[in-house]
């Protein structure tokens, strides 16, 4: 590989998974970032968006412009919205940029599925090419990728929770209930009166009752891992915390499972995965906060395979698992600036 480092432009630069991609990347031994952009209204010098980023970076927030892009950057981590994505990521792959997409725009391999939740596809031709970043389970599809779909933040905790389990048939495919409750930075940063703090404050609450937009992602992603179409009912609350998801996870087992069964196919699927830590007892928040493990306990209670989650919604759920496929790319070590 080359000595010279691989230059990195941020998209959507104002947004909390971009302050923590920056704050990662700051200490990335292999990368440079070059272009911040971000909408006109929102520009300006980056330390003045996020005063965290003082001494770090000495770079301005500026519109994007393909061209531009095509000059200072080898890869661009999308932190756009959903539905902006699709019609700026063909431009950047034509120009020469590797692409780690933030937004479900390159998640939902059906079509008339990804409609259905968001609005009408207008890069269609591109889906067929993203490789799911989802590295524990499809590493392989990753490496030499040009565009990457980065997991939803849910799905990442759900996946890794239930896909040993899965991947032996030694669950049900169909009756898996996942239950989760995030921090208030799952709904981004722009200003919303439900997440206004004398709102949240003291408060827990449900949403998106049977009809979230992560639930058809969840089940594409255990039907690939299972081989077989699997089906979920997938519960997300939120709490007065800042970040965070905490996932309960209930299946039927197909025969007879102990706990100590379990536990040993937890260890052993993920032996070598340097961000999935089995623990032995029900994981906390507080653990994972600005990490980017997932912290796994799996057991059986009350005749169901039970499985606890933990991630940082930002990190794991976001940011360090795009910096996670950003390493795969571009050939570095995986856990390159993902473990301090």
């Amino acid at each position: 590989m080359s000595t010279s480092k691989t230059r990195v432009a941020i998209l959507g630069a104002t947004g909390y998974t971009a302050v923590e991609s920056l704050l990662i990347l700051a200490r990335h031994p292999g990368v440079e970032v070059t272009m911040l952009t971000a909408l006109p209204a929102e520009c300006g010098h980056i330390a003045e968006v996020f005063p965290r980023l003082k001494g770090l970076y000495d770079l301005d927030v500026i519109p994007m412009e393909v061209d531009k892009l095509a000059d200072a950057a080898d890869v661009a981590l999308c932190c756009l919205p959903h539905k902006v994505p699709m019609s700026v990521v063909p431009g950047l792959l034509a120009a020469g940029i590797k692409v780690v997409d933030f937004s479900a725009d390159y998640r939902i391999r059906d079509l008339a599925t990804y409609e259905k939740f968001y609005v009408e596809h207008t890069d269609a031709e591109h889906i067929g090419e993203a490789a799911f970043g989802l590295p524990e389970l499809f590493r392989e599809s990753i490496v030499g990728s040009r565009l990457v779909a980065n997991p939803g933040c849910y799905p990442t905790g759900a996946a890794l929770a239930v896909a040993p389990l899965l991947k032996d048939g030694l669950i049900a495919p169909g009756g898996i209930i996942f239950n989760s409750l995030t921090g208030a930075s799952g709904a981004g940063r722009k200003p919303h009166l439900l997440f206004h703090f004398p709102e949240m404050n003291e408060n827990v609450f449900a949403y998106g009752v049977g009809v979230h937009r992560h639930g058809p992602e969840i089940d594409q992603i255990l039907s690939d891992v299972a081989g077989e179409p699997v089906t979920t009912l997938f519960q997300p609350h939120v709490g007065p915390f800042d970040r965070g998801i905490l996932t309960s996870a209930y299946a039927d087992p197909t025969g007879e499972l102990t706990a100590e069964q379990v536990q040993k196919l937890y260890a052993d699927f993920y032996a070598d995965e340097p961000f999935v830590r089995v623990l032995d007892g029900p994981p906390h928040l507080k653990n994972v906060a600005r990490t980017n493990y997932c912290d796994l306990y799996p057991t059986v209670a009350g005749g169901k395979v039970v499985i606890f989650s933990a991630i940082d919604n930002l990190i794991k759920g976001a940011s360090g698992q795009a910096i996670q496929n950003l390493n795969i790319i571009c050939g570095f070590e995986e856990t390159t600036s993902l473990l301090g």
